[in-house]
């Protein structure tokens, strides 16, 4: 069914929900996986780009969350590419989705108030407009020991 996966990922909780789920998904139907985290820029990323170390360190964290994410999936058996990049986070996704030809993007979704809602628009929507894919909002919590028995399952193949 989904043959190319792009799994965003941002070490949240929530991004880990999206990656466990979707990186079983790959599994189960043999999809090559692209693993990408996304270093928002902000007006502060900018400003410190001059100084330099506020970003490498910034860098330094998001390169570790994404060896984190690399490791979630190759104990599934998978090997996924990993990347990644500074920018906007949602058309970020939707370019690497198409220049990857992705047929499914999964990503993590964190619950907001209706205000905050109102005020930020929803990136998912948004997202949802700018693919020509399938997006999964990966809400499915897979606990540690479920994750495990699938780790257990993928060990005995």
């Amino acid at each position: 069914m989904y043959k190319q996966i792009l799994l965003a990922y941002d070490g949240s909780r929530e991004g880990l929900v999206a990656l466990r789920e979707g990186a079983l998904l790959a599994k189960n139907c043999g999809a090559e996986v692209f693993l990408l985290s996304v270093l928002p820029e902000t007006a502060g990323v900018r400003m410190a780009e001059v100084y330099g170390d506020v970003v490498g360190q910034q860098v330094d964290t998001y390169k570790s969350l994404l060896a984190r994410g690399v490791e979630v999936a190759k104990q599934l058996g998978l090997n996924p590419t990993a990347r990644l990049v500074v920018g906007e986070p949602i058309p970020l996704i939707a370019k690497i989705a198409s220049e990857i030809s992705a047929d499914l993007v999964v990503l993590g979704h964190q619950r907001h108030s209706a205000l905050k809602r109102w005020w930020s628009g929803s990136n998912s929507s948004h997202l949802v407009d700018l693919v020509k894919c399938s997006v999964l909002v990966g809400c499915n919590a897979i606990g540690d020991a479920a994750f495990e028995a699938e780790l257990q399952s993928a060990d005995a193949i």
